[in-house]
């Protein structure tokens, strides 16, 4: 029998470096923005029984996730949802300790403090090429 050779799958072809732009980036804050958005919203619905919070949810959920999606074209997977992840968590407890349905702490803003070095961190960390 004659062997078949077969093409690669795309996604084991080798892929060129991403180039992460400032569009990439700015859209990646926004979507972590948008992330502390639907957060917040979905605790303030109620599990889905107040209709403008859960109005706000199902806006800022798809283009939280549509605008990671885009960075992700320019900036890697790990850095993108890294960032995305931190900041919108730490966006989310910022704003529930502004609005006073979080309780202040050393402790807490430490550790906001951590996340929030560690997504600059990542901001400016190269790829070994």
């Amino acid at each position: 029998m004659r062997a078949i050779r077969r093409a690669a799958p795309a996604d084991l072809r080798a892929r060129a470096p991403k180039v992460a732009g400032r569009s990439h980036w700015l859209v990646l804050l926004a979507s972590a923005i948008l992330e502390s958005i639907w957060a917040l919203a979905l605790h303030e619905s109620q599990g889905f029984t107040v209709i403008v919070p859960t109005i706000v949810f199902c806006i800022a959920n798809p283009l939280s996730m549509i605008g990671l999606g885009y960075a992700m074209r320019g900036i890697p997977v790990s850095t993108a949802y890294a960032i995305w992840t931190g900041l919108g968590a730490a966006l989310t407890v910022g704003v529930s300790l502004v609005l006073g349905t979080e309780t202040l702490s050393v402790l807490k803003l430490l550790f906001l403090a951590g996340i929030i070095g560690c997504v600059i961190g990542l901001k400016f960390v190269k790829d070994p090429a």
